[in-house]
């Protein structure tokens, strides 16, 4: 058969589905198998208590039995959007209405349609998504139509104490060239857990508004809600910037349901992007929170659960770490949010690539850095020496996986 040059991309095995292929594998693997690979969130009892009941309810009085036998409207479920609307207004002082929230097939969703509505072909040219701090999320980088519509900027590396290290934005590298029709950025970030301070937020939105295009922040792990974010910082929005919400990371990746708040303008435009890829949204995910969001309890949960659980996964892995890793030339992220560890071995001697092949083969599942960088122009030899590595499943897992990583690296440098 003859692929479109669209379709032929496909065709080839991405970062992201190398991933996905993992996560299967995981799921059918007949032997023990750590993984630290997947973005998949751990199952936190509180919530999991309140979505089983919450769905008991639907099917005992008949809400479930209308919710699969209809199409909804291609924004969303009216009260869910409705109760996003007055929890942001709530807990962040804004003034939202429905009109300015659209719940999307998941975050992959999402962005698809945001990277594709402001970047790509125009009457004046061809316009890109810049990322300011890369590494980024691998998962942007297949979402373009056309090729070549992301552009990254290395992040500039602060070195904390013996073994910590924090990324930041370059800003004195960082150019907002005129073919720039959007500004990204994680917040906290996927693959590092750098959480970008208010400054250098405020700065960002600063130079996207100077450039008339919008700053785009990923908050799937972040604020307001699930509120994975383990330092200082505050949910930001306005008509010029598009915060991107997730229900997955309270628990429910399996049902895909992203949130977009933007400018009414925005929402209708990808509320007809739903229409035509999917008619209507999937309710289930949304019923399942609704109550939480209009009551004010998924603060609580978040604050009280969420939170504070993976903030100890987080200090239980670094300190593994640093037992395991005792003697090797090693720095790790700051810990800031999202569900993973951004592991550094300066002048690792062998591709992190190998390295990962090393390690599924001894039944540990990582990503190599090298994935996390869309759209950068050249080499980096850093990311080459880079891991990432989830802490959300069992410990004893993340645990052992930490140790064959340790003895992996040891091996690499003892054949060098």
């Amino acid at each position: 058969m003859q692929y479109s040059n669209f379709g032929q991309r496909f065709a080839c095995v991405s970062g992201t589905r190398k991933l996905m292929d993992d996560l299967g594998a995981v799921a059918r693997a007949e032997r023990p198998v750590c993984n630290l690979g997947g973005g998949n969130p751990a199952a936190i009892p509180a919530l999991q208590t309140h979505f089983r009941e919450r769905m008991a309810a639907c099917v005992a009085s008949g809400e479930f039995d209308a919710l699969i036998a209809r199409y909804d409207d291609p924004q969303g479920y009216r009260p869910f959007l409705e109760a996003v609307a007055q929890y942001l207004n709530a807990t962040c002082g804004w003034r939202l209405t429905y009109r300015n929230i659209v719940a999307t097939a998941g975050s992959q969703a999402s962005f698809f349609m945001l990277f594709n509505l402001f970047a790509g072909a125009t009457n004046g040219g061809v316009r890109r998504i810049l990322f300011p701090c890369a590494p980024e999320y691998m998962g942007y980088s297949e979402l373009g139509v056309e090729p070549g519509l992301l552009r990254s900027c290395p992040a500039r590396i602060e070195l904390i104490g013996e073994h910590g290290f924090k990324y930041h934005v370059d800003f004195e590298q960082l150019q907002v060239a005129s073919d720039v029709g959007a500004i990204c950025v994680s917040r906290p970030s996927n693959p590092t857990g750098n959480v970008v301070t208010d400054e250098e937020l405020e700065q960002l939105g600063a130079r996207a508004a100077a450039a008339g295009v919008p700053l785009i922040v990923d908050g799937a792990y972040g604020l307001p809600f699930p509120g994975i974010v383990f330092c200082p910082a505050t949910p930001v929005w306005s008509d010029d910037t598009i915060l991107c919400l997730s229900l997955s990371k309270l628990g429910l990746p399996g049902l895909r349901t992203g949130i977009v708040v933007a400018s009414e303008d925005v929402v209708q435009v990808l509320t007809s992007f739903n229409a035509t890829l999917m008619l209507s949204n999937n309710p289930i995910a949304s019923v399942l929170v609704t109550d939480l969001l209009a009551s004010g309890e998924l603060r609580t949960l978040c604050e009280d659960f969420v939170g504070p659980f993976y903030a100890e996964r987080a200090a239980q892995a670094v300190a593994w770490c640093h037992e395991s890793f005792a003697g090797l030339d090693y720095r790790i992220h700051s810990a800031e949010g999202a569900i993973f560890l951004w592991l550094w071995f300066p002048g690792l001697p062998i591709p992190v690539e190998v390295l990962y092949e090393r390690l599924k083969v001894r039944g540990v599942l990582v990503i190599p850095g090298h994935h996390f960088t869309p759209g950068l122009d050249a080499d980096w030899r850093h990311v080459h020496e880079c891991l990432r590595v989830s802490y959300a499943q069992d410990s004893a897992g993340v645990r052992r996986g930490i140790g064959i990583i340790a003895e992996e690296v040891r091996k690499a440098w003892a054949e060098r």
